[in-house]
């Protein structure tokens, strides 16, 4: 479905959008200027109706709706995507669920990832920081062909990270040191080790990021799990 009509494809999100649904993402975090309401669900299904479109996905961009963002990260394509291109959009991130979805879905899947990683969790702006733990924890996910010392690279940025107090930085922080920590028995006592690093900084938002990350890595279901791998 390569030539669908903008106008067309932002009535269909209006139409699937809801108010109360809207209200209730503002709950959570989930604010823009422009928010329909359209769940996960129907954005995700459009999407693979549209398939993968760039031009597309650009034109969404600049319209300044939630959805339709979020709806161009799901459509864009990754060998496309420049780094002008990304950091015009990590400019506009306003929420988690736009920064999480490009860096999850997007740009994770484009060469700069890694460099903009690093990159980004150096830079003040709350959204722009967070895109760069995002990054690290899609990373840890998505790249299974990364090597561990990548990996244990990103992890003195994670404790750098930790003394930011803002509420969307610490937890792309926390997620980042947990995803890393998950992806076999060596990085596992890696991350348990800066864990404990950062809960010796003490201060509210470490220990929180410490506390929270010790708990599910020193886990007996994760340990097993990571067991298992390795054998």
């Amino acid at each position: 479905m390569k030539q669908t009509n903008l106008r067309s494809l932002l009535k269909r999100l209006q139409l699937l959008g809801d108010p109360k649904a809207a209200q209730g993402m503002a709950r959570f975090g989930i604010v823009s200027k422009k928010v329909l309401g359209v769940s996960a669900v129907s954005l995700r299904k459009l999407a693979r109706e549209i398939g993968k479109d760039h031009e597309l996905a650009a034109k969404l961009w600049t319209r300044g709706v939630l959805e339709a963002r979020l709806l161009a990260a799901l459509t864009d394509e990754p060998h496309k995507v420049t780094e002008k291109q990304m950091e015009r959009w990590v400019k506009d991130f306003d929420n988690w669920a736009v920064c999480d979805t490009c860096c999850s879905v997007l740009f994770d899947k484009t060469p700069l990832a890694w460099r903009k990683a690093a990159e980004w969790s150096r830079r003040k702006e709350e959204f722009v920081k967070r895109a760069g733990y995002a990054l690290m924890a899609a990373l840890a996910v998505h790249d299974k062909a990364a090597d561990d010392r990548r990996f244990a690279k990103f992890l003195p940025p994670i404790k750098r990270g930790s003394t930011d107090e803002r509420n969307f930085v610490k937890k792309a922080v926390n997620w980042a040191l947990r995803q890393i920590g998950k992806r076999n028995l060596k990085l596992n006592k890696l991350a348990i080790k800066m864990a404990n690093d950062i809960h010796a900084i003490d201060s509210p938002g470490t220990r929180w990021i410490a506390s929270d990350a010790l708990r599910e890595l020193t886990s007996a279901a994760v340990q097993r799990r990571l067991r298992r791998k390795k054998a």
